[in-house]
């Protein structure tokens, strides 16, 4: 790592290093012993699905649960839990376990990969961030097989809850239960839905949040604060979105009890936060809940999560940065503090990069794919922010789509992060002594 260090930017080497692990897993994919009719998969359709794990989106051209064996899905299994919480993050891991020293370079790689201003902490942070997540993911896995022992035997309801437990912590919504049917057929069953609610939650609001609750403060930083709120906000709005539009709706909610349709619209508001499972025919949905739910999609999770998109906070941001020019406010303010011009402008490049993005992943999807509008926005949203939510274009997706397709998912796991480093990084010397004149253009 130190030799590749030396003549690659951090930012390069997470990039790279994210290539690597999906090539492999495309490669393992591939193999007679990953797939239950002995072939292997295609190498397009390994690549994707490797992808997909790495990147924790879920999107699938092949079901998971009756295409793959326990190798397979070994694999993607691995790929899901080293995609989710960052390769750097198990090199650091094997290095101390090897007993081997820090470098600063592998630090800076560290900060790169958990989206921190420093580098001071961040082999803590690293090591705080295997312990949080294993010990969430192994108490997930436990009420999961438990639950599930009666219906499988424990050997494969333990299976089932580990596979499960992980895959909803990296809010990657891969599977096991076959057909493409996703939690549907335990639509009414509160255990399964609150755990893999909570695993989705707690994975998506980032390891500093989640270290900072931990460690039970009184008073937490700015940073926690909005994620708690915004997150909270979100979840409970876009439950109260769908049981609304959704109650009657013969194909989705209509049938539920009422019970159940709360918990089924809760559910569905907590997985487009990234995470990739339903409970209910998203297909079947009306089309202005759909387009609620791609708004959730390209929110996302929190920075610093297992989760995509452009970010809770990077939302907030611009929705104060966009109030603020309504009331010509000069500052940006919230919880009684001023945010940096710097973090407005960077938010600000996020969403308009992701923005870019979806549009021209979208025109080219319209013009290779025979499907609506609204499905190929939903997927390609699907794809940017990692979720892995999808109306059933996945499977019928052609090679160029899911060439485009695959593109998004590595973006929207890898861009957004290394573009917010890029911005945070100090200008050059002349640029901070050279000023041009202003001139103003008229706007709007």
């Amino acid at each position: 790592m130190n030799a590749l260090g030396k003549i690659m930017s951090p930012s390069r080497v997470l990039v790279s290093g994210f290539a690597s692990l999906i090539l492999l897993g495309g490669i393992l994919l591939t193999l007679p012993q990953a797939t239950q009719d002995g072939l292997g998969l295609p190498f397009m359709n390994a690549i994707f699905t490797a992808t997909s794990a790495v990147c924790v989106t879920g999107l699938v051209v092949v079901d998971t649960g009756t295409t793959f064996t326990p190798f397979g899905q070994g694999v993607i299994l691995v790929l899901i839990q080293v995609g989710g919480l960052g390769f750097m993050t198990f090199a650091t891991l094997f290095a101390m376990i090897l007993g081997k020293r820090i470098t600063l370079k592998e630090r800076l790689l560290l900060q790169e990969a958990l989206n921190q201003v420093s580098i001071e902490g961040v082999v803590r942070l690293a090591k705080s961030v295997l312990q949080i997540s294993f010990a969430i993911e192994g108490v997930g896995a436990l009420i999961l097989a438990l639950r599930w022992h009666s219906d499988f035997g424990w050997s494969k309801a333990l299976y089932y809850g580990v596979f499960h437990s992980v895959s909803a912590f990296n809010n990657a919504g891969f599977d096991l239960f076959g057909n493409f049917s996703s939690l549907t057929a335990f639509v009414g069953d509160p255990i399964i839905n609150i755990t893999i609610m909570v695993l989705i939650v707690l994975g998506g609001l980032g390891f500093i949040v989640l270290a900072e609750l931990l460690e039970h403060k009184k008073k937490f930083r700015l940073h926690t604060k909005i994620v708690l709120k915004v997150s909270g906000f979100l979840i409970l709005f876009g439950a109260g979105l769908i049981l609304i539009m959704e109650y009657s709706n013969p194909k989705t909610l209509g049938p539920l009890p009422f019970g159940t349709k709360v918990m089924a619209a809760l559910f569905q508001s907590v997985s487009p936060r990234t995470a990739g499972f339903n409970t209910i025919d998203l297909s079947g949905m009306y089309n202005t809940t759909l387009l609620s739910m791609i708004v959730l999609m390209f929110i996302g999770a929190s920075p610093g999560s297992t989760g995509g998109g452009i970010k809770t906070t990077t939302f907030i941001a611009i929705v104060l940065s966009v109030l603020r020019t309504y009331r010509s406010d000069p500052h940006v303010v919230i919880e009684g503090r001023t945010l940096p011009k710097d973090v407005i402008q960077k938010a600000w490049a996020i969403t308009t990069s992701a923005s870019c993005l979806i549009f021209i992943i979208i025109s080219v999807l319209s013009l290779t794919e025979n499907t609506d509008l609204l499905t190929v926005l939903f997927e390609v949203t699907s794809a940017f922010g990692t979720v892995g939510l999808s109306l059933g274009l996945t499977p019928y997706l052609s090679g160029l789509g899911k060439i485009a397709i695959i593109i998004t998912m590595f973006i929207g796991r890898v861009g957004p992060l290394t573009l917010a480093f890029v911005l945070s990084r100090k200008k050059s010397k002349q640029s901070l002594h050279v000023k041009y004149p202003d001139e103003r253009i008229m706007i709007g």
